[in-house]
C-alpha cells in the first residue's frame, strides 16, 4: 500500500500553521501537475481558428460533450454550469490518467490522488454545496419540497420525507466514495499482479512461465480496463453532479 502513502516532499517540520501541518506533499504536487496540464490543454484550444486544428477540435469536442450532457439533464439553464462541470470532468480525467503513466521505469512514481477519499470527498462537497446554494437561492424554503415527491399521499409524507432527506444527504458521500474505491481498487490489483510477475520471474524459468507470464498478460488487460475506468469514473462524477444540479434548478 506504499503507493497510496502521502509524504511531504521537503520534510514536515517547520510547516505548522494554526496547529495544522501544511507541508507540500506528493499528493499536492500531482494536483498541481494535473492543474497545469488542464490549463495547457484548454489554452491550446483557445486559438479560435477559422479552420480548427486537432487540438482545438479536441477541446471543443469535450466542451460540446459536457454542454450536451448538461442541456439533456438540466435544460437551457444548464449552460451556465458548463465551466464548472467541464473543469471537474477534465480534472478528474487527467488525474486518473496521469496516475496510470508507467513512469516507474524512469524512477518516478506517479501519485493518483483520486484514490484518496479526502480528495474525492472535497470534490463531492464542492458539487453538493453548489446544489444547496442554487436550490435555496432560486427557490428559498420551497427547496424543501424536493423531499416530498409530487403526488405523495398526505399520510405518507412523514415517512417519505425523512427517507428522501437521508438519501439527499448521503449524495456527497456516495459521490466521493465511488471514485475513490474504483481508482484505489484498480491500482491495488495492478500492484498485486506486478508482484506475481516479479516473484514468479525471480523464482526461476518454470514459475516465470506458469505464474509470471500469465500475470503479465493479465496486467496488460487490466491496464486497458483502467484506462476505460478512468474515463468512466470522470464521466459518472460529472453526470451525477449535473443530475444533482437539476434537482436544485427544477425541483424534480
Amino acid at each position: 500500500m506504499y503507493q497510496f502513502t502521502i509524504e511531504p516532499l521537503a520534510g514536515s517540520s517547520g510547516w505548522e500553521l494554526a496547529g495544522y501541518n501544511i507541508a507540500f506533499t506528493n499528493s499536492a504536487l500531482w494536483m498541481l501537475i494535473t492543474t497545469v496540464v488542464l490549463f495547457l490543454f484548454v489554452l491550446g484550444g483557445m486559438k479560435r481558428e477559422l479552420v480548427p486544428g486537432r487540438w482545438q477540435m479536441m477541446v471543443e469536442s469535450f466542451t460540446g460533450f459536457i454542454d450536451n450532457m448538461l442541456e439533456a439533464n438540466i435544460g437551457k439553464a444548464g449552460r451556465k454550469y458548463v465551466p464548472y462541470v467541464f473543469s471537474l470532468f477534465m480534472f478528474i480525467l487527467f488525474a486518473n490518467l496521469l496516475g496510470l503513466l508507467p513512469l516507474g521505469i524512469f524512477g518516478l512514481h506517479p501519485f493518483t490522488f483520486t484514490s484518496h477519499f479526502t480528495v474525492t470527498g472535497v470534490l463531492a462537497i464542492i458539487s453538493f454545496s453548489i446544489v444547496l446554494l442554487v436550490g435555496f437561492w432560486k427557490h428559498g424554503l420551497h427547496f424543501f419540497s424536493l423531499f416530498v415527491p409530487h403526488g405523495t399521499p398526505l399520510p405518507m409524507v412523514p415517512v417519505i420525507a425523512p427517507i428522501e432527506f437521508i438519501s439527499f444527504m448521503v449524495r456527497p458521500f456516495s459521490l466521493g466514495l465511488r471514485l475513490f474505491v474504483a481508482m484505489m481498487a484498480g491500482h491495488v490489483l495492478l500492484e498485486v499482479l506486478s508482484s506475481f510477475v516479479i516473484d514468479g520471474t525471480n523464482a526461476g524459468a518454470t514459475f516465470g512461465l506458469m505464474v509470471g507470464l500469465p500475470s503479465f498478460i493479465l496486467m496488460i488487460g487490466i491496464c486497458a480496463l483502467e484506462l476505460l475506468v478512468a474515463g468512466i469514473q470522470a464521466y459518472v462524477f460529472a453526470l451525477l453532479t449535473s443530475l444533482y444540479i437539476n434537482d436544485a434548478e427544477n425541483l424534480h
